[in-house]
């Protein structure tokens, strides 16, 4: 099923500012939240969507990626933006968003009990790919091996031996702790985190001896990275929930990966166009040939008209790169040079010098050709 336009899911056009951008989202969290719709399927999808969208568009590096490629700059790698976002996600992210409309608590199933555990989050990983052209024109599969935070094998995550946690007495229990003051508009109540239990609402008793109660160790791990057709030097493509495991169980982060493109030894790249120097002889410029010219998937014939000077480019439509998204392509732009030998032999240089008698062979461009002789030494300077 195809993904709804971000803009269109929270009801904003693209130049939406900031505080729009919340203002729309918190509207639909309150409409959808859990703790409203207890069991609604429908209600908790449009929830996440909501969240989704609100992540990509709130985020500015994000949102120049979707602006101009669409969810195909997001989620070309096997995730990105919001794709696949958890009620855990969610509310560590955004929950200050909803307020203490209930009660000051965002937690899934449990914001009308006041619970309000925090929830860590693993920190972000980035890695660099290096492709070739011949890879970005069809896209690619890699193997790549990260070396990360995982989760300990030896406790499960928890970071406690044996489930080995105590409820915490300060908190009991609830993650939060609350203070009271007094102003001038009467008593003001917030809630924070309990520094005891870091918002988690236990405490360990017997630290794990594998990870002393951090719950991660560090790992080597194989990750398959799914890199689409058509991605430029430099785009960063990202990977939901791939990065480092966080302490105790908490959201992962994401692994950000940075494409680096290889300089090809005869394509030029500019845009999903590709530039390609032909060579041919005086003899296939001036009296026309078909020659052979190489692309990115295998060669093609090129007729050369009779009279080509050298610098005229053919256009080859559609045999540059694609477009990310996958509707167009690019076009390759052949540049027809005339080989001059660097020496000759007694007998050419004769028959040359018998051709420079003749009208034909004498420089006179007309003011056509000038002009197209102009034009290109501008495109080529």
């Amino acid at each position: 099923m195809a993904k709804r336009d971000y803009y269109e899911v929270l009801g904003v056009d693209k130049n939406a500012t900031p505080d729009e951008l919340k203002k729309a989202y918190r509207k639909l969290a309150l409409q959808y939240h859990p703790d409203r719709n207890p069991g609604d399927k429908e209600a908790e999808e449009k929830f996440k969507e909501a969240a989704e969208a609100y992540d990509v568009l709130s985020n500015p590096d994000k949102k120049a990626r979707y602006d101009q490629f669409g969810h195909a700059g997001l989620d070309g790698a096997g995730g990105s933006g919001g794709q696949g976002m958890s009620m855990d996600d969610i509310f560590s992210s955004f929950g200050s968003i909803f307020g203490d409309f209930f009660g000051g608590g965002f937690g899934f199933g449990g914001g009308s009990q006041g619970s309000a555990r925090h929830v860590q989050r693993g920190s972000n990983l980035r890695i660099k790919v290096k492709l070739t052209l011949e890879e970005i024109d069809q896209g690619v599969e890699k193997k790549i091996k990260v070396a990360k935070y995982v989760p300990c094998h030896s406790c499960g995550g928890t970071g406690a031996r044996n489930n080995s946690f105590e409820t915490c007495s300060h908190c009991h229990g609830t993650g939060v702790v609350t203070e009271v003051r007094r102003s001038i508009f009467g008593q003001m109540q917030t809630q924070s985190a309990c520094p005891y239990c870091g918002g988690e609402g236990k405490i360990i008793k017997d630290k794990c001896h594998e990870c002393h109660g951090d719950g991660i160790v560090k790992s080597d791990e194989i990750i398959t990275i799914k890199i689409p057709a058509g991605v430029s030097d430099g785009m960063q493509l990202s990977m939901r929930g791939q990065g480092n495991a966080a302490p105790h169980g908490g959201v992962p982060g994401d692994l950000i990966i940075q494409v680096e493109e290889i300089p090809h030894e005869i394509f030029e790249r500019q845009d999903n166009n590709l530039f390609y120097n032909a060579f041919v002889t005086f003899s296939d410029a001036a009296m026309g040939a078909s020659v052979e010219i190489p692309t990115l998937n295998g060669k093609v014939r090129v007729k050369i008209e009779q009279g080509t000077p050298s610098g005229k480019v053919v256009r080859l439509k559609g045999k540059g790169l694609p477009a990310l998204n996958g509707y167009s392509r690019g076009d390759m732009l052949v540049s027809i040079n005339v080989w001059v030998p660097k020496s000759l032999t007694k007998d050419e240089r004769a028959m040359l010098e018998e051709l420079k008698k003749h009208p034909n062979f004498q420089p006179n461009p007309s003011k056509q050709e000038r002009g197209f002789f102009d034009k290109m030494k501008d495109l080529f300077n």
